[in-house]
Parts: C-alpha cells; sequence; structure tokens
C-alpha cells in the first residue's frame, strides 16, 4: 500500500501528521484553599477524555463510599496520601492532556499560603495561569498575591476562572462584580492578556463546554481559551547567546578541552565570536551533543562548547555572544520569601545565579509590597518574612554578569541561600519592579 500523494507528487498529511504538529501549552492552576483547583483540573482530564477507565472506575467506587453524589474529581488530582486525608494540595503535580488542537502541560499549585514557594516552582515555566476564585469569596488576598507573582515571572495570560458559580445562582451580577475587581487589579500590575470566566468545576460549567446556565455570558470556555491562545515560547530565542559553565570536559589522551552546559538564551554557531569573562573573547571551534557534533545550538540546548583559544574557565563562568552583561557586585532585585525564617538587612547568604554560588549580603530591604492595598506599602522595612515580596539591594563578594529578567527565567533569576542550612531563603528576579 502506498502513502497518498498531493498532485504535485508531494506525500499528503495525515490526521497523524497533524496531531504529531500539535503546540505545546504549558499552564498552571493557582487560587486559594477550598476554590476547586483540584476539582477543575479533574474536570479538565475528565472532558477532555485524559482519565483512563480503571482510573475512572475507582473514582466512582471512592466517590461511593464517602457519599458523594455523582464524581468527586478532585481524586483524580490528590495523588499524595495527606492530600486525600486533608482534602488539599500540597505538592506540585503536573499533569498531561491533549485534545485535537493541542498538547497540555498543566502545574497543579497548592492554594495554602504557606505553599506558595511551589505556586511560584509552578507559575516560573508557564505561558498560562488559570487562577480560581470562589464566586461566593471573589478576590481576596491570595488572588493577589499570585496575580503579583505571575506578572513578576513574566506570565502574560492570566485566566480568572469564578468557580461555584452555581453556588450563587448563576448570578450575572456577581460575576460582572468579581470581573470588575481583577480587571482593576489586572491593569494596576500591567496583566496583558486578561480573561475572566464563569465556571463550575464540579458541574462542567463552562469548563470544556458552554454552560445553559449562563445565558448572559458569550465568551469562550476556558479549554476553547487553552486551545486559542498565542502558545508564548518566551522570547528565549530573541534574546543574546547566554550560557553558563556547568562541567569542564578534560581528556588528556586526546587534548579535548570544552565547556558543557545548557543554553539559557539565544543561539550559536560554530566560527561565531565568544565573549568571555574578564573581557577576553575567542571563537566557537565546535559544538558537541550526546548525539555528535553539530554545526548550530539554541535556548533550551544541552551542549558542549569547544573554543578557538584556551583560556581559563571554571564552572559558573558566564560564555556570551552580542553584548557582554556587565560585571557587578551590587544590584537591585524583587525577592519572594520562601521559608519561615526571615531574609533580614545587612544578613549574608549565599547567591546562586545561574551555574555560580557567591557570597552575598542583602545590603537593604527597600520596600515590602502590600497585597491587600489600602495599609500602603512597608517603605522601611528590616526583613521580608515568608511568601512577601519586595524589593532589595544585593551586594556579592565577587563580581557577577546579572541582567535584567527575562523571558521566562532565561536570564535574570537567582536564588538566596541561608549559609548555615543551605536552604533557600528566597528566589529573586533582577531588575524587576512593580508599582
Amino acid at each position: 500500500m502506498t502513502a497518498p500523494t498531493t498532485t504535485s507528487g508531494a506525500p499528503a498529511a495525515t490526521a497523524s501528521d497533524a496531531l504529531a504538529a500539535r503546540e505545546t501549552l504549558r499552564l498552571c492552576t493557582a487560587g486559594s484553599v477550598d476554590d476547586g483547583k483540584s476539582t477543575f483540573v479533574g474536570r479538565l482530564l475528565h472532558d477532555t477524555k485524559s482519565v483512563l477507565a480503571d482510573q475512572l472506575a475507582a473514582v466512582e467506587r471512592t466517590s461511593a463510599d464517602r457519599g458523594f453524589e455523582g464524581l468527586d474529581l478532585s481524586l483524580l488530582v490528590d495523588g499524595l496520601r495527606a492530600e486525600r486525608e486533608q482534602g488539599i494540595t500540597i505538592d506540585v503535580a503536573y499533569r498531561y492532556f491533549a485534545t485535537d488542537k493541542r498538547t497540555f502541560i498543566l502545574a497543579d499549585t497548592p492554594g495554602h499560603v504557606q505553599y506558595t514557594r511551589n505556586t511560584v516552582t509552578g507559575m516560573s515555566t508557564s505561558q498560562v495561569v488559570v487562577l480560581l476564585v470562589d464566586a461566593r469569596n471573589g478576590v481576596v488576598e491570595q488572588t493577589v498575591r499570585h496575580l503579583t507573582v505571575a506578572k513578576l515571572l513574566g506570565v502574560r495570560t492570566v485566566i480568572l476562572a469564578v468557580n461555584k458559580i452555581d453556588l450563587v445562582g448563576y448570578s450575572e451580577e456577581t460575576f460582572n462584580e468579581i470581573k470588575a475587581e481583577f480587571d482593576a487589579k489586572a491593569a494596576e500590575l500591567g496583566i496583558e492578556d486578561p480573561h475572566v470566566v464563569p465556571i463550575s468545576a464540579l458541574k462542567g460549567d463552562n469548563v470544556a463546554e458552554p454552560s445553559a446556565e449562563t445565558p448572559w455570558y458569550a465568551g469562550p470556555t476556558v479549554l476553547e481559551l487553552l486551545e486559542t491562545i498565542p502558545v508564548n515560547h518566551g522570547r528565549a530565542d530573541d534574546l543574546d547567546f547566554r550560557f553558563n559553565i556547568q562541567v569542564v570536559l578534560r581528556e588528556h589522551a586526546s587534548d579535548y578541552r570544552a565547556y558543557a552546559g545548557r543554553v539559557n538564551a539565544g543561539a550559536i554557531s560554530v566560527g561565531d565570536e565568544i565573549l568571555a569573562p574578564h573581557g577576553r573573547t575567542t571563537s566557537v571551534a565546535g559544538i558537541d551533543t550526546s548525539d555528535g557534533p553539530v554545526d548550530s545550538a539554541r535556548a533550551g540546548d544541552s551542549i558542549a562548547l569547544r573554543l578557538a583559544d584556551e583560556i581559563d574557565l571554571t564552572r559558573g563562568d558566564l560564555l556570551a555572544a552580542g553584548t557582554r552583561p556587565e560585571n557587578v557586585r551590587e544590584f537591585h532585585a524583587t525577592v519572594v520569601g520562601l521559608t519561615e525564617k526571615v531574609l533580614r538587612a545587612g544578613q549574608a547568604v549565599k547567591l546562586r545565579y545561574g551555574t555560580a554560588f557567591v557570597r552575598a549580603r542583602v545590603a537593604s530591604v527597600d520596600r515590602v509590597l502590600d497585597l491587600d492595598g489600602p495599609a500602603g506599602d512597608n517603605t522601611a522595612p528590616e526583613a521580608v518574612a515568608l511568601n512577601e515580596i519586595a524589593h532589595v539591594t544585593i551586594q556579592t563578594a565577587d563580581e557577577l554578569p546579572v541582567e535584567d529578567y527575562a523571558a521566562r527565567g532565561a536570564v535574570g533569576n537567582f536564588l538566596l541561600v541561608d549559609q548555615s542550612s543551605g536552604n533557600t531563603l528566597a528566589a529573586g528576579l533582577v531588575g524587576t519592579r512593580l508599582r
């Protein structure tokens, strides 16, 4: 049997070709406790037929045993024993599903304030955030916190899913009030592409299928938005070449020397000029991969670079092309507190930037953002507590080629680490400022 061809003689595109060519969208769910995130994710998996028959049968049995009317779709998501017992999401859970138009990687994040660090992790690689609120409560502090983090991390598209709309009688007035408050906050933060959808994850209203219960809403379902929002690849390819050395590879028998790592941003080809530390310049003599030599590499590729000149380089050094990053010992940044141990002005820490790990100091905590608004920001703080977002000034013992945060972490992100325990105290974004 021969493959179908077009009139020009070229092989005709098949349905399998179309499926294989689908783009992948990375998204993240966020919201407060009991806003229904797990049920929402379970509804997406169920309605896109991404649940195996035995999984569905197990959910049916467990739902019946608990006296639940219908299916408790949250059981498809909350996999940890502690999550099932408490009825809350604790860890970031990655789910995979697909439709005819697109494939999806979904990070389901916790709603508890104490797990905000996990939410930051989930958002950091996402192109879209689906932010859930309970229609009975509307926009709350945790909603604003998650919206602020999304903006800081460069997420352009946020979908506000006003969940449990059935519990307020599918009230258009309630929905409009929540939408107005959210739109105002999104505009204040500079969110580029906000959407608001009334849903009931439990009943399936406007999640994957339009609801007859909301005739006053003529917009798309959440799934329709996810299928049609342009996939944002983070534009890391549009930045200048950046490559942090992870390992120096040496083979004395053959005199092989290369520098292994992952391309953070931009692209590089054999023969291109390379900007090395301390003002040195060389060129690319070769690019090696696990599959053999290649002529070029781009953002996301793991490679080993061979250089034309012997230069004393080590782990943590940055190789660049295009513009040369400025080496500094002091910079401004925004940080998110990730532990109960506060981050104080004057505190000595370790700073991880790329593959570099250097001694540093929190020179000052300049401002802690007030996410509630009415009280005003704390412009004379002494410390950054768990989950707080603050503007700080960092000083480092050694010069670092830091750059403003861009392309969802391609450049400009760092961690502050406790010197004694080794625990991560805060995640930071160079140069980022809000309000």
